[in-house]
């Protein structure tokens, strides 16, 4: 070979060479860094964390989560692992992660305590909620939580909501009139009714008149963009493409940012038209103020407040962007948590027994009832309202993370791996924790052996509450609405509107299953869970309505 033909590479592609070994060996040193940090995490969690039996990996990517959120009843899954392994079990996750389950009162009642501080969201969880509600109350965590809290609670005490009780009425009674409407135009005495889709109108209208000052005339059939941006969530089902990437982002949250899909682009949309709503109501309402033509005491309504905290010199001053965001968190959870009423409705037509007692109560008690009254003088509806939200939260489970190291006792010992037993559990930091509320509010051992059936007495008898499930702490003994720091704050203005609207609908009307008692209900996912006849489109819940023209 000659030696002078052999090509003599440039310098510039000398020095892109070097430049591109040089890359290279960054990437390899990070990536090696990564893996290292990794293996030591594992390593400080395999050592400060009670290792506990739980149920087998079926997949080397997903652990058991797919096997998990494919299951037709979750709390089911939980409930029967809770029995084979104990009140406190780990569960493989997704590559490699791994969750400790707690279904043990005492347990669940130390991690409520310390929830937003000790047990915070995920990273993923935080990466959706800011994106497509901001950075509100749902999103919040520690002082910042505490402070957002603080502002916004004047507007759902009891004072405020008793004001409230009227407006719960208005809609219902709308709502009633459309319907009589509706079976009068029908040939026979009844009329097939999409119940679900009117307890959503009932809920948005309501809030935007108890909430912001605002109808937004679902009711009277006005089009409302965020209601349409709502229900294609119900018409969109997760694909298993999507699902997956969920399921990864709990590893990796930047799939959240990165990666497209359809759900992602529908919770954009309906962010952005949340937004588009509360600025519009803000604006209109910053207007009223400063003409003075706000009404006395409405620094106590939730649009009052917020305004009022956006002031500089505000003891609980909010932003800009946390005020809006607490808007969307009103509208979301308004819109989002009306499937408790469509259980209700189904459990009703399911269990005829129960709803004409209901109705003689309701009748014989005569008027109205006022705020004080439904609260206290109806103990039939109070116990099918409970009985309701046991069996359908609308949050069926969560899932936080342990931001330090914590010790969290049980009520009952566990075994460990190792075969040794054991009444607390150690919790590396970096642990994930779930808590199933379906698995707890149903639960045999905790609820006794007719826990999955819908018996409203249990809420009215001597021992019908177990002394197991008296050891839940959280309203009424259900972790429906949780506990703790974090507990729902509109809980009494979601019981009382519950109240209100079924007690107005049941004594005006009778309800049946379209297809008779026995029709299947499957659970479809909106953007909380909701029910619809199985095999059917979207989240439908459609109900043969008849009117009741028995008085008293």
């Amino acid at each position: 070979m000659n030696l002078f033909t052999i090509p003599v590479p440039s310098p510039s592609s000398l020095w892109i060479t070097v430049r591109l070994g040089g890359a290279i060996n960054v990437v390899g040193s990070f990536a090696a860094l990564w893996a290292l940090v990794k293996v030591l995490r594992m390593l400080r969690w395999r050592v400060k964390t009670t290792q506990l039996l739980g149920p087998p990996r079926t997949s080397l990517v997903y652990g058991v989560s797919r096997d998990i959120g494919s299951s037709h009843d979750r709390a089911a899954v939980y409930e029967r692992w809770a029995t084979e392994y104990g009140v406190a079990y780990m569960t493989p996750s997704v590559l490699g992660q791994t969750n400790v389950v707690l279904c043990d009162p005492k347990a669940i009642a130390h991690f409520y305590a310390r929830e937003t501080w000790t047990y915070v969201k995920t990273p993923t969880t935080l990466a959706f909620l800011e994106s497509s509600v901001g950075k509100g109350l749902l999103w919040a965590q520690g002082e910042t939580h505490r402070r957002q809290r603080k502002a916004l609670t004047p507007a759902f005490s009891n004072a405020a909501i008793r004001k409230l009780t009227s407006v719960f009425y208005d809609s219902a009674y709308k709502a009633k009139g459309k319907w009589d409407t509706i079976i009068e135009s029908s040939k026979d005495d009844d009329a097939v009714i999409e119940v679900q889709n009117w307890m959503n109108h009932i809920s948005l209208d309501t809030v935007g008149i108890a909430g912001f000052s605002h109808d937004f005339g679902s009711l009277d059939g006005k089009r409302v963009s965020v209601a349409e941006a709502f229900d294609t969530f119900g018409s969109n089902q997760p694909s298993a493409v999507h699902k997956a990437f969920i399921l990864l982002a709990s590893v990796f949250p930047i799939i959240l940012k990165i990666i497209p899909n359809k759900r992602k682009n529908l919770f954009k949309e309906l962010g952005f038209t949340m937004e588009q709503i509360s600025n519009e109501l803000l604006i209109r309402s910053r207007r009223e103020k400063d003409a003075n033509m706000s009404q006395g005491g409405e620094e106590n309504s939730l649009i009052g407040l917020l305004i009022k905290s956006e002031s500089q010199d505000a003891e609980l001053h909010m932003s800009a962007e946390e005020v809006v965001a607490q808007m969307k968190v009103l509208l979301l959870a308004g819109y989002e948590t009306t499937s408790s009423e469509s259980w209700a409705l189904i459990e009703l037509s399911r269990h005829p027994d129960v709803q004409t007692r209901l109705r003689e109560e309701l009748l014989a008690f005569g008027p109205d009832p006022t705020y004080d009254q439904l609260k206290a003088n109806l103990p039939y509806l109070d116990a099918v309202v409970h009985e309701t939200l046991r069996l359908h939260p609308p949050v069926p489970e969560s899932t936080r993370l342990a931001a330090e190291d914590d010790v969290i006792p049980l009520s009952e010992p566990v075994r460990t791996v190792s075969g040794n037993m054991t009444d607390s559990i150690s919790i590396a930091k970096g642990t994930l924790i779930t808590i199933s509320i379906g698995a707890i509010n149903r639960s045999s051992t905790i609820w006794g052996p007719h826990a999955k059936e819908f018996k409203p007495d249990r809420w009215l008898i001597e021992d019908g509450i177990s002394v197991k499930a008296k050891e839940v702490q959280g309203h009424r003994h259900l972790l429906t609405f949780v506990d703790g720091p974090r507990a729902c704050l509109g809980k009494d203005f979601a019981i009382i509107e519950f109240k209100t609207v079924l007690s107005v609908l049941v004594k005006n009307f009778v309800f049946e299953l379209r297809d008779g008692p026995d029709t299947p209900i499957e659970i479809v996912r909106g953007i909380l869970l909701r029910p619809r006849v199985a095999g059917e489109d979207g989240t439908g819940v459609p109900l043969r309505v008849r009117r009741n023209f028995v008085r008293s």
